[in-house]
This record gives structure tokens, C-alpha cells and sequence, in this order.
């Protein structure tokens, strides 16, 4: 039997879950040996190929076009879709600016904040905010699993990886979840 195919990726956010992904430790190899991992945090793959995987797994919010484009490549090629952290699951700290306005919230962080360069500018990066508000995920795809946390542990994403990798749908409980 074909071990299933897991694929990971990131956008708004901090890719922290990534880090707690790498937490894990010796117990990737124990996913390693359930799952054939494709682009993840320790492959060179950047993205699943075009023949899909049976997990993608999603970090972060929905902030610009490219976010967009990556979660409907992501959901396109998944037969599961894992929302990674609180980011993608309801906006995180990126939604935060939702209250603000994205020019608020920029002009905040870079032209108001103590800085020794005198030079400093909002910086002109379509990738830093080109929409209005921050999405969650499933606002702009279908969501399969929710794996929340600021990153989430790495024994919750072990149980929900573990979990997929052997067929089964995860349940993450109350007791699994603690925010760091």
C-alpha cells in the first residue's frame, strides 16, 4: 500500500507552526515512515506537484492575491486541507490589522515606531498587504481539519499528522491545545 502524500505551506503569518512542525523532532521520521512527506519544512520541494497529495496543510492567513493563490492551489491539490494555527484558522495576529486599516496599521509599524533610521519608509512590497482585511482560510477555501494555536504544539500537530497519515480523521481536544 502507498503511503499517503503530505504537503505543507505558508502565508500571512510568522510560519511558526512551521517551527513547531520542526519541534517534533525524532517524531517526523515516525510520520516520515506513515507518510511520504512532499513539501514541507524539510524538503526542497517548494510546492505538491500538479498529481495532488492526500494532506496540504496550510499556515497562515489570507492577506494578499499570492495568499489567495496558494490556498486554492493548495485546496485544489489536496484530498485533505489541514488550517494550521490560529492565523489560519481565524486571522491570528496578521487580522488584527482588520481593525485598524492596513494603512494604519503600517504606518503604525514603521513610520511611528522608535527607529534609528531616520530614512525609514512603509515599504513598496505587493506582498505586504495588498487586501483590505485579513481572511482566515476556510473564508476563502474549504477546511477539512482545524489544528489551532499560536503555533500549535508540536504534540498536537504530531497527533493530527499521525492521525491523517493512518487514515483516520482527527479529533483535536480541549486537552491537546495549549498557547504558548
Amino acid at each position: 500500500m502507498a503511503k499517503p502524500k503530505i504537503a505543507s505551506d505558508w502565508m500571512a503569518g510568522c510560519a511558526g507552526c512551521h517551527m513547531s512542525l520542526l519541534d517534533m523532532d525524532e517524531r517526523i521520521l515516525a510520520v516520515a515512515e506513515l507518510a511520504d512527506l512532499r513539501a514541507t519544512p524539510i524538503t526542497d520541494l517548494k510546492e505538491p506537484d500538479a498529481s495532488g497529495v492526500d494532506v496540504g496543510v496550510l499556515e497562515g492567513g489570507i492577506n494578499n492575491t499570492a495568499n489567495e493563490e496558494v490556498a486554492h492551489k493548495m485546496r485544489q491539490r489536496s484530498k485533505i486541507l489541514v488550517a494550521l494555527g490560529d492565523c489560519a484558522v481565524f486571522g491570528g495576529v496578521p487580522a488584527l490589522r482588520n481593525f485598524c486599516g492596513v494603512q494604519a496599521a503600517l504606518q503604525r509599524a514603521y513610520l511611528e515606531a522608535e527607529s534609528n533610521d531616520a530614512e525609514v519608509k512603509i515599504p513598496d512590497d505587493p506582498e505586504l498587504a495588498t487586501m483590505t482585511r485579513v481572511r482566515a482560510l476556510q473564508e476563502v477555501v474549504p477546511v477539512d481539519v482545524y489544528v489551532p494555536g499560536c503555533p500549535p504544539d508540536a504534540d498536537v500537530i504530531f497527533h493530527v499528522l499521525s492521525e491523517l497519515a493512518q487514515g483516520r480523521k482527527p479529533e483535536v481536544k480541549g486537552e491537546l491545545l495549549h498557547w504558548h
